[in-house]
């Protein structure tokens, strides 16, 4: 099967991306997969480490920008819907896969003019703008949610959940609760895959104020490319045990070695915390279309695996008395690592390429 997918400019849009691609050629490694993304995004950099070919084409977004940089993406469009049609016929892709973003619209465009099926994933509660236009031509919409049903109205879905990299295989029966019970605590921060300032600087205070012991106290931080020096440096200062990178390439063991997690709220990471049935502080990014984190985290929270602080609300003292109740009630801790763990989709993956495939198979939509 040969595959094209648009995904890319965060981790949110490509690591799911880069899971179906990569349990597509566990399946059958004959499978061609090509993604679709710019040169700045996130994809230029992760792409080529894990072995698939990225295809840039002249797509800019249009959301949370300037009218005169809006209409320069527009007028964009129909070029990088070309480049998106030229592609697709020296590829002869059978199937097209849009994961949200500004690089969904032209290689969708370019499908339906090609007669390629198309597939949308939606990771989040409430859907992007890009896949609230795009599910009109869709052929399959895959959600992560139920009630994410009620924003594609008229368009075959299914709640698949969201597909996560095999990694996190390895960790989905993985138990911490035991470790709990000890005097030492590790703590994963992390603001996505771009970092977070916010909780970089927010957070490095925060821990000043906790009461416990900060001998048995171990802090793994993600502080994306701009902060990794200061908050290196200020953890340092303060004489704690802490890990900062810029990135982390192995994500589900950073999160079988955390006890809790302090993280934005983004689909993907909403996914990998119940995929490794982690407890966690989420404060959404209050900027995000449609708060669609602020919704991703009630689910959570609902649920009872997770505690939600707002920005508008986020403070020195209240992060580090959250983060003091939970470290100090083991019983707790392993109740909502409980209540995560049931959330997980587990078999995320597999049934996205499932229903990938099933429509590839059906005669009146293969390509022409």
């Amino acid at each position: 099967m040969n595959v094209c997918i648009a995904a890319g400019g965060t981790g949110g849009h490509l690591y799911p991306g880069i899971a179906l691609a990569q349990e597509m050629m566990r399946q059958d490694e004959k499978s061609q997969i090509q993604f679709v993304g710019t040169p700045r995004g996130l994809e230029v950099r992760v792409l080529p480490e894990v072995g698939f070919e990225l295809r840039c084409i002249a797509a800019r977004g249009v959301m949370g920008t300037s009218p005169i940089r809006a209409l320069v993406a527009l007028a964009q469009l129909p070029y990088a819907i070309g480049q998106c049609i030229r592609l697709l016929r020296k590829k002869k892709s059978d199937l097209v896969i849009g994961i949200g973003g500004y690089t969904s619209p032209p290689l969708f465009f370019a499908a339906l003019y090609l007669g390629i099926p198309r597939v949308l994933v939606e990771p989040n509660v409430i859907p992007g703008m890009a896949n609230r236009v795009l599910c009109r031509i869709a052929d399959t919409v895959l959600l992560a949610f139920e009630e994410t049903k009620r924003s594609f109205r008229g368009v075959p879905t299914y709640v698949v959940g969201v597909p996560l990299r095999r990694g996190f295989k390895r960790f989905q029966d993985t138990k911490t609760v035991d470790r709990w019970h000890g005097d030492r605590h590790t703590i994963l921060i992390f603001g996505g895959s771009q970092g977070s300032r916010t909780l970089n600087r927010v957070v490095v205070r925060a821990v000043s104020f906790l009461n416990t012991n900060r001998a048995g106290l171990r802090i793994v931080h993600q502080t994306g490319g701009s902060d990794c020096l200061f908050v290196r440096h200020d953890y340092a200062e303060r004489h704690l045990d802490a890990t900062v990178v810029t990135s982390l390439d192995d994500m589900a063991a950073a999160y079988a070695a955390a006890d809790v997690v302090i993280s934005r709220a983004g689909a993907g990471t909403i996914a990998e915390l119940t995929a490794c049935g982690k407890p966690a502080i989420l404060i959404p990014f209050p900027s995000a279309a449609g708060q669609h984190q602020l919704r991703n985290a009630e689910v959570m929270v609902n649920a009872g695996a997770a505690v939600l602080i707002e920005e508008t609300c986020l403070s020195d003292r209240l992060l580090a008395d959250t983060i003091q109740t939970l470290i100090s009630d083991t019983d707790r801790l392993a109740r909502m690592a409980r209540c995560s763990a049931e959330l997980a989709k587990h078999d995320a993956t597999e049934q996205s390429v499932k229903f990938c495939r099933e429509l590839v198979e059906q005669p009146s939509r293969r390509a022409v």
